[in-house]
């Protein structure tokens, strides 16, 4: 099991996978928005989305748990 943690301060722009979704490690799972800027955020992990723990629209916090993948 891996957490999946944002790495900055940002707006939840857009999330672009499923719980129950099959990911490969460097997937994208969602992208954060930060100073006009796309970051994604992408698994760590192959293995299957189990939880997403945002929704788009949210403040994400540096180092906030926003997904995990088992």
């Amino acid at each position: 099991m891996a957490e999946v943690k944002a790495e900055l301060v940002g707006n939840l722009w857009k999330i672009v996978t499923e719980v129950g979704q099959e990911v490969e490690e460097d997937d994208t799972l969602m992208i954060l928005e930060s100073m006009k800027m796309e970051i994604p955020i992408t698994s760590p992990i192959t293995g299957t989305v189990t939880a997403i723990l945002v929704k788009e629209g949210d403040v994400v916090q540096e180092g906030q748990t926003v997904a995990v993948v088992e």
